[in-house]
């Protein structure tokens, strides 16, 4: 009875506002302490947390950026656990990557959002964090993060250094005007040399080196010293408490209960259970069924606002404006949620924030279902996937061979995997997927096709559009600036491979003694299926490279066909550089004919421009002994049966059809790994 009774007295206190000094209200009989707080997380699960604890002043929100495998998910991890969001465990790995194919992979792919709450100096802080992806396919969901953030945590390796993305990130954050916090981990690598990289941060950055952290996320040395870093210099949100609700939509989600979960940024008033919201983008109405904080699990709040700090007896009102969290309001379509919409109170309406720089597709391929009975599931899946990760492109398309399906744009060939992945994981949806192209523009000089098409410029995504040369002036295909940083043994080597990828130098910067970055610009359709591989295969792993989009240049581009027995394969045809023609159609010839079956008649495998062939193979026929049965005799009679048989054998090539096999388009249109 006397347990009950202080449990009861316990839950009263929780109920209450929270003490300065206690920011978890613990119970004096509970051990402080990660595992304590996180019973209390789990014991708070059906009670709404009452943000009112926390006005503007506490309140911080920060992306940890950084380049692949430089450890942000890691510290991520520690920073929960000292904040006693999560117990602390050897378990805690990838605690904020939540798909399947994150941990298999060991790579964040979506950026992930947790609220963390930290007591310094008496003073009870709400900290939003966001891990982000450091691969160069994934920035776009860098730029989105960072518009919800006031600051960042940039994570450099001691071992590696400053690297591609890590360049990349931080000028995204730094023309975002974000405080930038350096943070120089895996100090406790047996390489790690912590004082050339502050150095590379200075010279590049021009960062103070007195300004960077060092720490080793793995064993959480000086993690806490990062903590109190966001809180120094991270300012907290700036926002007109005075306007009425002005929501963001920076991420959402999909459930197949509740429909969408939309992570949202608050600019302005407040939002809470029960109110009456509506979509700039759609003009739908919703009612808010939930709202609250990622704790990284959703947690319910009674509302989500930003109060500024109340004046007491001045007789000032608590003011509300933005905060980060999430929000339930019965979204059951796809299109309803879309990234970068802003959302108000019904009757209020307000200026839409501006949203996002629409992604820019710069791989597309072909994707159609296995069995054609699978489509409408596939359909159902694309939607639902496409939510979740909105800067895939979508646009029907169909194939004689391959049935119905669909061209999708993404931003790189890992992105292009990842997809693939997802849906065979979360959907079980089996696809073919076609090989990687590029978009590519022509110039139209014929008056009827500028009629045809209603402008002069057009967009090829697919090589069955790719127009005559006759009839355009021009083509262009598309181009990125790539940055290379590698060590500075392995230049010859690097330099060599660009100038057989068609790349021009622009720039090179030795970053210290030891490290060179290399600035290229690069034919897109150069780089996007194997270039990453072999600059690490040429620099022992060593190199890291990112691109950006650097518009279109003019280019000698012609379309390849194949025909078999003289008849085109349109699934087969591609767009390439005619200096790579004859070594790319020949490749094509050579798989094809291990891919196909087989059959009683000839077949001829041949690559062509226009009219020309200039490769080819024979596949060769099978062809049974006629002359098994002749045993001596004049040599005539074995003439006579050879004769007959190659006079049925070009009959047969005359009427019969060659039918590639659905497998056998599979084998050759994916990526070639073998290549």
């Amino acid at each position: 009875m006397a347990l009950a009774g202080r449990t009861a007295a316990w839950w009263a206190r929780l109920r209450s506002p929270c003490p300065a000094a206690a920011p978890l209200c613990l119970p004096p009989w509970l051990p402080a302490g990660p595992v304590a707080c996180e019973r209390l997380y789990s014991s708070r699960g059906k009670e709404k947390l009452d943000m009112l604890m926390y006005p503007v002043e506490s309140i911080r929100n920060f992306s940890i950026i950084a380049h692949v495998d430089h450890g942000k998910s890691t510290l991520a991890d520690r920073l929960l656990e000292i904040t006693g969001t999560i117990a602390k465990t050897d378990r805690n790995k990838q605690v904020l990557d939540k798909l399947q194919v994150e941990r298999e992979r060991g790579i964040t792919v979506k950026a992930q959002s947790a609220s963390i709450f930290y007591n310094h100096e008496g003073v009870n802080y709400l900290l939003n964090l966001i891990d982000t992806p450091g691969h160069v396919d994934f920035s776009y969901e860098v730029s989105r993060s960072l518009s919800a953030c006031q600051g960042v945590i940039l994570v450099v390796d001691a071992n590696e250094g400053i690297q591609a993305q890590t360049v990349a990130n931080f000028y995204l954050a730094f023309e975002a005007q974000l405080a930038i916090i350096p943070v120089i981990n895996k100090i406790d690598l047996k390489n790690a040399d912590p004082e050339r990289v502050e150095k590379q941060i200075e010279k590049l950055f021009d960062i103070p080196v007195e300004e960077c952290v060092r720490i080793s996320a793995k064993q959480g040395t000086n993690v806490e010293k990062v903590l109190q870093k966001v809180i120094e210099k991270i300012p907290p949100p700036q926002c007109n408490t005075a306007d009425p609700l002005k929501a963001l939509v920076f991420d959402s989600t999909f459930d197949h209960y509740r429909g969408v979960i939309a992570n949202i940024a608050l600019f302005g008033g407040e939002i809470e259970k029960g109110h009456k919201i509506v979509s700039a983008h759609t003009k739908k109405r919703y009612e808010v069924n939930e709202v609250g904080i990622l704790t990284p699990n959703e947690q319910p709040t009674h509302k989500l606002f930003q109060k500024l700090a109340p004046y007491g007896s001045s007789g000032k009102k608590i003011r509300y404006a933005g905060q980060v969290g999430y929000l339930i309001a019965g979204m059951k379509e796809v299109t309803e949620a879309q990234i970068g919409d802003t959302l108000f109170l019904y009757k209020q309406p307000v200026e839409p924030l501006p949203g996002f720089k629409s992604a820019k597709p710069m791989v597309f391929a072909g994707m159609y279902p296995v069995d054609q009975t699978e489509y409408n599931n596939l359909k159902s899946a694309l939607e639902r996937l496409t939510l979740n990760d909105s800067s895939v492109t979508v646009h029907r398309d169909s194939s004689l061979a391959l049935g119905a399906g669909w061209r999708l744009g993404f931003l790189g060939l890992l992105h292009m995997e990842v997809f693939n992945q997802r849906l065979e994981q979360e959907y079980n949806m089996s696809v073919i997927l076609t090989a990687p192209t590029v978009p590519y523009k022509a110039i139209l000089s014929s008056a009827k096709l500028i009629k045809e098409y209603g402008k002069a410029e057009i967009t090829i995504i697919n090589p069955a559009q790719f127009p005559d040369k006759l009839s355009v002036s021009e083509y262009l295909e598309p181009t990125v600036l790539g940055t290379i940083v590698t060590p500075h043994e392995y230049i010859g080597k690097i330099i060599a491979l660009c100038q057989d990828r068609r790349a021009v130098q622009k720039d090179m910067l030795y970053i210290d003694e030891r490290r060179v970055m290399l600035k290229y610009l690069f034919p897109l359709n150069e780089i996007v299926v194997d270039f990453y591989d072999a600059l690490k295969s040429l620099s022992s792993g060593y190199a890291s490279f990112d691109y950006e989009d650097a518009g279109y240049q003019a280019a000698d581009l012609i379309k390849m066909d194949i025909l078999l027995n003289g008849n085109p394969v349109e699934e087969l045809s591609t767009i390439i550089h005619n200096d790579k023609a004859y070594a790319t159609g020949k490749f094509l010839c050579e798989r094809l004919k291990d891919a196909i079956p087989r059959q009683l008649f000839e077949i001829a495998i041949q690559a062509a421009i226009g009219k020309k062939i200039i490769a080819r193979e024979t596949l060769k026929a099978y062809r049974k002994n006629v002359v098994a049965k002749c045993y001596g005799g004049d040599i005539t009679r074995r003439m006579k049966l050879l004769k007959r048989q190659a006079e049925g054998k070009k009959l047969m090539r005359k009427i019969g059809n060659v039918e590639v096999p659905r497998d056998a388009f599979i084998r050759v249109l994916k990526r070639q790994t073998d290549k």
